[in-house]
């Protein structure tokens, strides 16, 4: 499946019916008078969050949605039926924003099953049997409907994950995230390996966390050098960040640097997030190496600096215990190991 995390849709409510003008002509009955019924009601357009979903590519080949618009009225005091609610499924975390100045947010869907009703539908018009009166016993006038509402909008997709995983292009964020998930990521000696987003779900002493991995950052990302900046509007909402480091790199320090640079000139609350600094390909380097490394970035700002092995495992045990240190305690839990079910030692009898 392809990733698209951005998408520009047409969207019009339905108008609403007119309403009819009519009058009773039936044989033998000795008072006739007005019987035209009212319009129906336009459908919404409404927007709602559905799981199962993490991409809008089904909105690159459709991209005008329009809600049905109500029926008219019809003599014999009949109305007009309501035209049906039209309800757009997106992935959850997606965002509709306005189109005129791309930065409104207009609804914000962070939940499964959250609703927003975005464009409402025309009311019905009224027809000439809602005018009777007294003094109007043969009323002609009726309404139109009320005309329905239209609007471009832009579709953007944050995914909702715990923990964002940050680094320079082959720092290995992919092995990473594979030895810890059943995610399938790309795996190469080149750069930018990753070119979409991955999610995966990490499960760790009877607790679960969502990570999200981003294509690699560069120096200049923020200007657009490399992928750019774009995707890290995935991360906005982790509540904290795994900056990745190789440590067979040339200045780890500087790598640190690169990407706090980074961090900072997007915004978005990142720069202020809580982040594990973590060097990483420890098993291609000595103890004495990685313990330099390690004091190093500790000078350049580290409050404390993990030293794992995405390939072997080494030291990622001690990592994930620092990462749900800062996640809440509602989370899945399990049985503790050897721990059985008591069970119930009263004989079986039949009834």
């Amino acid at each position: 499946m392809h990733f698209l995390d951005q998408a520009k849709i047409y969207i019009r409510s339905g108008g609403g019916g007119p309403g009819a003008v009519s009058f009773r002509r039936e044989k033998y009955v000795e008072y006739g008078g007005p019987d035209g019924g009212n319009g129906g009601k336009g459908g919404d357009v409404i927007f709602e969050a559905v799981a199962g979903l993490n991409t809008l590519i089904d909105f690159r080949y459709t991209q005008h949605f329009k809600a049905p618009r109500g029926n008219h009225g019809m003599g014999k005091s009949r109305h007009g039926a309501g035209g049906k609610d039209l309800v757009i499924k997106v992935p959850v975390g997606t965002q509709i924003i306005s189109d005129e100045d791309r930065e409104t947010v207009l609804a914000d869907l962070m939940e499964a099953g959250q609703r927003v009703t975005l464009l409402e539908g025309g009311l019905g018009g009224r027809g000439n049997e809602s005018y009777k009166s007294s003094t109007n016993r043969a009323p002609r006038q009726h309404q139109p409907g009320l005309p329905p509402q239209e609007m471009w909008v832009w579709l953007r997709l944050k995914l909702l994950a715990d923990v964002g995983l940050v680094g320079l292009p082959n720092a290995g964020k992919s092995t990473f995230i594979n030895a810890l998930t059943n995610t399938k990521a790309k795996v190469g000696d080149y750069p930018f390996t990753t070119l979409h987003p991955q999610l995966g779900v990490v499960r760790h002493k009877g607790r679960e966390f969502v990570l999200a991995d981003i294509p690699g950052l560069i120096a200049g990302a923020a200007d657009g050098a490399g992928i750019g900046d774009r995707f890290l509007g995935h991360i906005e909402r982790c509540r904290v960040l795994i900056h990745l480091i190789d440590i067979a790199g040339e200045d780890p320090a500087e790598a640190m640097h690169v990407i706090e640079e980074e961090l900072e000139a997007y915004g978005g609350g990142l720069e202020a997030k809580p982040r594990l600094v973590v060097l990483n390909k420890i098993d291609l380097a000595d103890t004495e190496l990685a313990a330099d490394f390690a004091k190093e970035l500790k000078g350049a700002g580290a409050d404390e600096v993990f030293a794992i092995s995405g390939a072997t495992g080494q030291g990622i045990e001690k990592l994930l215990d620092g990462v749900i240190s800062y996640l809440p305690a509602e989370t899945v839990t399990e049985r503790p190991e050897g721990e059985r079910e008591e069970e119930d030692e009263t004989p079986w009898t039949p009834l």
